[in-house]
């Protein structure tokens, strides 16, 4: 039986990303939710609606707000048979992505994060109580746990420490999650990933910041009060996001019926970690243009800045996940395209 997935956030970076990789690689008919609020854009998904308009609806709803029947009909191809008798078609995976991902945004306004994400998670879940898929992913990040010291990487439920607004509220999502999960066998499964990379993104990240900067000649800034203290991060292609998905869907889940004290979790991991400077140079190196730079004080990044983020994957990985798409790969890749599409950063 082919797969019916609802993807949440389905218009932003990684959601399009998802769309795209999903249509591709598997049979699986995608139903897509975006508020179009926030970075969401119809620009990442129209090659996807105009090629697989069969396999692909996405409807506009604001996800902050209870899921109205007319939009869960539609969801669930509810429809009337010739007897009168209510029709509904079955949904097996919903992944709930959608969330106000800008950190800086959360710093300046953060009550709207908080309960624009914290909102969202609980309208999906009471979704999910009523609807039953077989899985519910809880998309999250790495920064739940806040600033990584050098040389360690967080596992699976390690302590959470949020350092922003933003991180805070995916760790609200996460929670709630849980209490679904324990209270009404809501099956939940919860990914923590981080700095996803790839074509399409706003340019207010920091790799497409990198890309527009070279490609101008502007000098780039990067945090650090010496060489030595300059933030560092794993990178991962979205379309490697993407793969997990496809990956996790083949392993059982685990329920607190069955004797789990909590749900399963995984930590999706980039396979490279280079500082901010690193990163510049090697786009640099790739465009064939030179790095201008200035390192900025540390106390001059934004409220809640981590220096350092990193994640275990060493469960994945023993379950044999693999990387589609190697880092150095990716970097190039995007790239290139960038500067195919300029319409994107200028």
């Amino acid at each position: 039986m082919t797969k019916r997935v609802l993807l949440t956030g389905c218009g932003g970076f990684i959601g399009a990303h998802c769309v795209e990789y999903f249509l591709e690689n598997t049979d699986w008919e995608i139903i897509g939710l975006d508020s179009f609020r926030h970075k969401g854009t119809h620009s990442r998904l129209a090659d996807a609606i105009a090629q697989a308009p069969d396999r692909l609806k996405v409807y506009k709803y604001d996800l902050a707000t209870p899921l109205s029947p007319q939009i869960e009909n539609l969801i669930m191809g509810r429809r009337l048979d010739e007897r009168g008798n209510v029709l509904s078609k079955p949904l097996h995976y919903i992944i709930n992505m959608a969330s106000d991902s800008a950190v800086e945004r959360s710093t300046v306004d953060p009550v709207t994060c908080l309960r624009n994400n914290y909102d969202l998670a609980i309208n999906m879940l009471e979704f999910a109580r009523r609807v039953e898929p077989q899985i519910f992913f809880q998309v999250s990040t790495d920064e739940i746990y806040g600033d990584c010291p050098p040389g360690c990487a967080h596992p699976e439920w390690d302590t959470i420490v949020p350092s922003n607004p933003y991180a805070a509220s995916k760790a609200a999502q996460e929670a709630v999650a849980i209490s679904y999960w324990r209270s009404f066998s809501v099956p939940v499964v919860i990914t923590n990933t981080m700095n996803n990379i790839g074509e399409w993104q706003d340019k207010e990240k920091f790799l497409p910041k990198i890309i527009w900067k070279v490609a101008t000649g502007q000098e780039m800034e990067i945090y650090g009060d010496s060489p030595q203290s300059i933030g560092s991060r794993y990178y991962l292609h979205a379309k490697n996001h993407a793969d997990v998905f496809t990956f996790l869907v083949k392993h059982p889940v685990a329920m607190y019926g069955d004797g789990a004290t909590r749900p399963d979790r995984y930590n999706v991991c980039g396979d490279v970690e280079m500082n901010n400077l690193e990163l510049a140079e090697l786009v640099a190196d790739i465009m064939g243009k030179p790095l201008k730079y200035r390192l900025v004080p540390s106390e001059s990044a934004r409220k809640g800045y981590d220096r350092r983020y990193a994640l275990d994957g060493e469960k994945l990985a023993n379950l044999g996940w693999k990387h589609p798409i190697p880092f150095r790969e990716s970097i190039q890749r995007i790239v290139k395209w960038t500067l195919a599409n300029p319409h994107w950063l200028v």
